[in-house]
């Protein structure tokens, strides 16, 4: 299972976007400093995931994401968020 992941920093009004298979491990390592994307920024909140059966699945939702803009995807999808 892959899951689509949106994380939310308060402390910089950021999102982020990514995939993985061990969303627990990841958002550890997010938190943590151990990824250069999101070092700065801390804590980042887990705000929004979706499910796949395989990578691919993953990196095609990841990547219309990112190329919308997370905030964009975000109201398209009518989630409702505060920042």
């Amino acid at each position: 299972m892959y899951t689509v992941y949106i994380l939310h920093s308060k402390s910089k009004s950021k999102f982020y976007a990514g995939q993985t298979n061990d969303i627990e491990d990841r958002l550890h390592r997010h938190n943590s400093g151990q990824n250069k994307s999101t070092k700065y920024g801390t804590p980042w909140v887990l705000i929004h995931t979706i499910e796949f059966g395989s990578r691919p699945e993953a990196v095609v939702l990841e990547t219309k994401i990112k190329k919308r803009g997370i905030r964009r995807y975000l109201e398209d999808i009518n989630f409702n968020f505060e920042v």
